[in-house]
């Protein structure tokens, strides 16, 4: 997953999916966007992508999306109401919420990957999200 270019601005999205030896890519975008909300929206559209309850390992370089899930900050949100550890808002509240409805349904696993690097399907995920905002 790696949106790109201008923050806030134009925005995109690319996800990698795979099961069996098959091979899905998808990507979006939007005109007006953050790489907070692409980061966010590359995630849950690859989940909603899956047809039954699955065992997700989910590779992403958004430090903003792992450390969500696995320091605990999106449990924590939810204790205080969506309210932050400075008891202001949860940016992008709705999707976190979607987010968070999606790891219920499927097991999922967050795993940090570093960005622009050598790890292939990233380099691909930016490749999709960069193609994504050349329609805007």
């Amino acid at each position: 997953m790696e949106p790109v270019l201008g923050n806030p601005g134009p925005g995109g999205w690319g996800s990698v999916l795979m099961y069996k030896g098959n091979k899905k890519e998808i990507s979006g975008g939007s005109p007006s966007t953050t790489n907070n909300i692409m980061e966010i929206t590359a995630v849950i559209e690859g989940l909603k992508m899956l047809k039954f309850p699955c065992k997700v390992k989910l590779y992403s370089d958004s430090a903003y999306v792992v450390n969500c899930f696995n320091q605990g900050w999106i449990y924590n949100w939810i204790k205080k109401g969506w309210k932050t550890a400075n008891n202001e808002p949860v940016k992008n509240k709705e999707l976190w919420e979607e987010l968070y409805s999606l790891t219920k349904l499927h097991k999922v696993t967050f795993i940090k990957v570093k960005g622009h690097s050598d790890n292939e399907f990233n380099n691909r995920c930016d490749e999709l999200a960069r193609s994504a905002i050349k329609k805007f």
